[in-house]
């Protein structure tokens, strides 16, 4: 099947896109679009964690969930929404964490594709979501591909450090070989949850630490 995905992670995932449960996504949202569903983020960007962080640039992981199903939020980037849309509370709460741990001002843009852009795949568990219907996708496949995505930087580089956040994303630890890599657990940063472990991470300074040990370069955190 023909997926327009950067060259990198079309080589990397081949085998995933000829598999049935790939093509019964594909012929889901089509369906959805012949019904006359809202879904986001729009088909141009339900792959853009990985075309702006190409394979062999990928350093850090971050994990989300579920994209925003919000009018204008979502562009294929967890936690990440377009210009000009307010950040919503969960990256508010990263942002205080940050200038905690780093110092590095309170960004006013939502928008985290400098993050993408600087080697963090900032990849959602569930790639896409119905107008108005959080996790409305949750069932459709996506979880089978993205656990396959978390599978293969796993076993085809060294090195990466994988932030998991929260619950959810911790149970994808068992899809990482954590003598190859580095695996940082906290909180999720929802204001449900942010002052029972996020706040205090230190995620951010000690990924660059980590990289820098490695001889890799250091995530410039700064938007």
């Amino acid at each position: 099947m023909e997926v327009k995905i950067e060259s990198s992670w079309k080589e990397a995932l081949k085998d995933e896109f000829q598999k049935s449960y790939f093509e019964q996504i594909v012929m889901f949202l089509k369906h959805e679009k012949a019904l006359g569903k809202t879904i986001y983020p729009q088909g141009n960007q339900i792959f853009n964690a990985f075309d702006k962080t190409p394979f062999d640039n990928v350093r850090v992981v971050i994990l989300g969930q579920d994209p925003y199903h919000g009018p204008g939020q979502a562009h294929g980037l967890c936690f990440s929404v377009q210009k000009g849309i307010k950040p919503p509370p969960s990256l508010v709460n990263i942002y205080k964490e940050m200038n905690a741990d780093l110092g590095i001002p309170i960004a006013q843009t939502g928008d985290l594709t400098p993050w993408a852009e600087n080697g963090v795949l900032l990849l959602n568990a569930i790639l896409t979501v119905r107008d108005g219907e959080p996790a409305s996708h949750s069932k459709i496949g996506w979880e089978t591909f993205t656990d396959a995505v978390i599978r293969t930087v796993s076993n085809k580089k060294e090195g990466v450090v994988f932030m998991l956040w929260g619950k959810f994303a911790q149970d994808k630890q068992v899809l990482i070989d954590g003598t190859q890599h580095h695996i940082l657990k906290a909180a999720h940063p929802s204001p449900f949850s942010a002052d029972k472990g996020f706040f205090g991470c230190k995620h951010f300074s000690k990924a660059n630490e980590l990289l820098i040990r490695q001889g890799k370069e250091p995530v410039n955190w700064q938007l």
